[in-house]
C-alpha cells in the first residue's frame, strides 16, 4: 500500500502521542510538523518542525494531507481554528486509528479524528470530525460524539450517550447510558455522570460530590 506524506499541525506534547499512533498504523509518512515560529528548526521525535501556522497556504501547494496534533483540555478553540484553516486551504484530514484500538465496522469516524492505543469504539457509535479518542477510552454502542471533542484517557461513554460538539470528557470519567452532554461542556477527571449536562456547563469531581 502506498504511503502518503502527511503534515502534523501542532508540535507540542500531544503531537508525540499522535506520532506514535501514526508510526504504528503504518499508512503515512510524516513530512514534518507545523508549529510556532520559534519552533521552526527544532524536531519532535526525530521529525523536523518545518513551518509555522502562518505558512499553511503555501504548504497546501506541496502537501495534500494534514492532521491537527494540538491537544485539547480547557478549550477546543485552537484545534477548531487550525482544523478550519486546514480545510480552507484545501488539505484533506485523514482518520488515524491505532492498530491497538478497536473500531467496529458498524461505527463511523469523522475526518481528522485520531483513535489512540487501546481505545474501543463499538457498533453503532458515531464520532465527529477532529476528535481525540484517547488511550483506553470506551465509546459504547450507539453513542454519538460531536465534532472537535476530546474523550480523554480511560473515559467511558456508555450506550446512547450524546456528547455535543467542542466538549471534553476527562480521564476515568464514566457517563451513564442515555445521558446528554451539551455543546462546549466540560466533564472533569474521574466524574461519574448520571444526569444531563447543559451546554457550556463545567463539572468536576469536587463539584459532583
Amino acid at each position: 500500500m502506498k504511503r502518503h506524506p502527511v503534515l502534523l499541525i501542532g508540535a507540542g506534547g500531544h503531537s508525540r502521542s499522535c506520532i506514535d499512533v501514526i508510526e504504528q498504523e503504518g499508512r503515512w509518512d510524516i513530512a514534518g510538523l507545523v508549529g510556532q515560529k520559534a519552533e521552526i528548526g527544532t524536531s519532535v521525535m526525530g521529525y523536523p518542525v518545518i513551518a509555522s501556522d502562518a505558512e499553511l497556504a503555501d504548504l497546501a501547494k506541496d502537501y495534500r494531507y494534514a492532521l491537527i496534533t494540538v491537544g485539547q483540555i480547557q478549550t477546543p478553540g485552537l484545534r477548531v481554528q487550525l482544523f478550519q484553516e486546514a480545510q480552507r486551504h484545501g488539505f484533506a484530514l485523514p482518520v488515524v486509528v491505532s492498530p491497538h484500538a478497536y473500531v467496529s465496522r458498524h461505527a463511523g469516524i469523522g475526518d481528522g479524528t485520531v483513535v489512540f492505543h487501546g481505545a474501543v469504539v463499538n457498533a453503532g457509535a458515531r464520532i465527529g470530525m477532529n476528535c481525540i479518542v484517547n488511550s483506553r477510552a470506551l465509546v459504547e454502542h450507539d453513542a454519538a460524539v460531536g465534532d472537535h471533542c476530546h474523550i480523554a484517557t480511560g473515559a467511558i461513554l456508555n450506550g446512547d450517550v450524546r456528547v455535543g460538539a467542542c466538549s471534553f470528557v476527562g480521564s476515568a470519567s464514566v457517563v451513564k447510558q442515555g445521558i446528554d452532554l451539551g455543546e462546549h461542556s466540560f466533564l472533569g477527571m474521574g466524574v461519574t455522570l448520571k444526569r444531563n449536562l447543559d451546554a457550556h456547563s463545567r463539572l468536576t469531581r469536587e463539584e459532583s460530590t
